[in-house]
């Protein structure tokens, strides 16, 4: 396997964290709060100086509630969706920050992507896809564990900020879980995520879901040994919950196959064009984004064999 890192971050997960965990006394010359820029560019500069990478890019939620899924379960993600909800008070909040954390990435030669109808987790399922060596994918997301292909691809679970992660690979999740490490997203299927607002199988909670992939080995097995068993009372419930299941399996799964254009990730290691500075002045953030611009600057394990596209 090529040994070459590529970092692929969920921006969107890590800017709301960096909102929460930040104060909105960080603010820019004419007052506007940029506590969640500060603290994204932050966690960005360890996690680039903690591991290295060759490559890298920031995923965005072009459409973090897209409708082809809420048609398929019309409750995905709906609470949030309602006028004066948690998300909707932060998104309002954000709305003069993420611009300016953009461009200062662009500034920064850091890519961003994102794909119309489509939430960040979907863009990271298909650059993994596509990364020549290993992927490192950053997200507080436990969706992107059924991602996880040991040894080539582990996800760095947020604990506090950056500086305390679990490294999610397929014995984590054997450990954690107790299913083969490869099943994460058939065992999120039956399980549910209430606050994504996806019911799961109904009667099968965390535990009984878990027990069910660990000895079937999949939701296909699950379901095909839901269809010929009889007086099971797990399997009953499964067998009761097939198109739920079906639907909740499009819901759920990842795609690794947009259409994105081939994108070049090589990590920027030269000086940033000079706009960054003053954007960082203006914005109260020169400390985050010299520390990002230092980080990405380091020469420490440069590689010599160029750029790739994705």
């Amino acid at each position: 396997m090529d040994s070459s890192l590529t970092l692929l971050v969920d921006s969107s997960s890590l800017i709301y964290r960096a909102f929460f965990s930040n104060p909105d006394t960080i603010r820019a010359h004419d007052g506007t709060p940029m506590n969640a820029a500060h603290g994204f560019l932050r966690m960005l500069s360890c996690l680039v100086a903690d591991w290295n990478p060759d490559f890298v890019c920031c995923a965005t939620d072009e459409d973090w509630r897209p409708e082809w899924r809420v048609r398929l379960i019309d409750t995905y993600k709906a609470s949030r969706a309602q006028p004066g909800s948690a998300q909707d008070q932060t998104e309002r909040q954000l709305a003069a920050q993420t611009p300016v954390l953009y461009q200062v990435l662009a500034f920064s030669g850091v890519p961003v992507a994102g794909y119309r109808g489509y939430e960040a987790e979907d863009v990271i399922g298909t650059l993994a896809a596509r990364a020549p060596g290993r992927v490192a994918i950053v997200s507080g997301d436990r969706d992107l564990f059924q991602l996880v292909r040991d040894p080539a691809i582990f996800v760095l679970y947020p604990k506090r900020g950056v500086s305390l992660v679990d490294r999610v690979d397929e014995s984590y999740i054997e450990a954690r879980f107790g299913i083969p490490g490869r099943a994460y997203r058939d065992y999120a299927v039956l399980r549910g995520d209430p606050s994504d607002g996806l019911p799961g199988v109904r009667g099968i909670g965390e535990k009984l879901a878990g027990s069910l992939i660990g000895r079937y080995g999949s939701l296909e097995a699950v379901m095909a040994a839901a269809a010929s068993s009889r007086g099971n009372v797990a399997l009953g419930k499964v067998y009761g919950s097939l198109d739920y299941i079906e639907r909740a399996l499009q819901v759920v799964t990842i795609p690794t196959d947009l259409p994105l254009p081939e994108l070049d990730l090589t990590r920027p290691r030269g000086q940033p064009i000079e706009a960054v500075h003053a954007l960082a002045e203006r914005s109260g953030i020169t400390d985050a984004v010299l520390s990002l611009t230092t980080a990405l600057m380091s020469d420490r394990g440069v590689v010599t064999d160029g750029s790739a596209q994705f």
